[in-house]
């Protein structure tokens, strides 16, 4: 990967205009993908959010209902991603785990900056689990990057308000904004996403820096995770955020939550989403959507 990005004359998205950096991470995550799956039926919708309609895309398998669901969180630092981002992944996933999904296409920074994401994917998910044909037991939430991230911080206050979640799949995600860990400090490839692209997405995201101190951004800060759903945690050798994902399935443990973790050695940031190129993308999608059909299969923990 380092090697074709070097032969390419690789530009890092931080430093594009945003605009360029939108359409080049959707080109490049298509081309990583490979030939997205078909699936029984994608119904492109619009539901009620807090900041007006919000977009989402309802993935179906060839199964009788009321679903299982999953509601998908794309990644892209908050400020790069669509539903488009993560159509490979959702295709995958519903296939492979037997589940609806529900893509959330939530508002971006730095037009809207937090809270606003956070908001808008749990207006998703609580849509998703009164929609017709789910079955609102059996109701997981996802993301990969700042999708895991927003999917932590969705069940944290589901926890509190509902609706009930009966698993987080969390993939690479942010879990501490101002993160100093081996993994980040080691992240200097320009190659690569590194610690300068963390860096760049955080300051798209926050309006102010103190604001990554809210559990809502940064959820390894949260006092108490107990309660919270079982969590699958992905994480990758080579990337920035590994140390902050694996500290923050060591928290979930400790506060009594069944997690399981999984790190992909020789693995960069973004290769759940690069089937089409890595085998050890396929074996994550996989791994993951085994994971969410046994979860999604018993129910919501007691």
């Amino acid at each position: 990967m380092r090697a074709r990005r070097s032969a390419e004359g690789h530009t890092p998205l931080y430093a594009m205009t945003l605009e360029q950096a939108r359409a080049e991470d959707l080109a490049s995550i298509r081309a990583a993908g490979g030939t997205p799956e078909p699936v029984a039926s994608v119904d492109d919708l619009e539901i009620p959010g807090p900041g007006g309609p919000l977009p989402v895309r309802v993935y179906r398998p060839a199964a009788a209902g009321p679903l299982p669901a999953l509601v998908y969180f794309f990644g892209g630092g908050w400020t790069l991603g669509t539903i488009d981002t993560a159509d490979g992944i959702c295709r995958a996933l519903t296939n492979a785990a037997g589940c609806a999904t529900v893509a959330v296409g939530y508002r971006l920074a730095p037009e809207h900056k937090f809270p606003a994401a956070v908001h808008d994917c749990l207006a998703g998910l609580r849509w998703a689990a009164a929609a017709p044909g789910i079955d609102p037991d059996r109701v997981a939430v996802g993301g990969d990057s700042a999708g895991g991230n927003l999917a932590a911080a969705v069940t944290l206050l589901a926890r509190d308000a509902g609706p009930r979640i009966a698993h987080q799949l969390l993939v690479y995600p942010n879990t501490e904004h101002g993160a100093d860990t081996p993994s980040v400090r080691a992240g200097v490839d320009p190659l690569l996403f590194n610690r300068t692209s963390v860096d760049w997405y955080w300051n798209h995201y926050l309006a102010d820096p103190a604001d990554g101190a809210d559990p809502l951004a940064s959820p390894l800060r949260a006092p108490d995770l107990s309660g919270l759903p079982p969590a699958t945690v992905i994480t990758a050798e080579y990337d920035p955020l590994r140390d902050e994902g694996e500290a923050y399935a060591a928290r979930l443990a400790e506060a009594g939550v069944p997690v399981t973790l999984r790190r992909f050695d020789g693995m960069i940031h973004g290769f759940f989403a690069m089937s089409g190129q890595l085998d050890q993308g396929r074996e994550a999608v996989g791994w993951a959507a085994d994971r969410l059909r046994a979860a999604l299969a018993a129910g919501p923990a007691a």
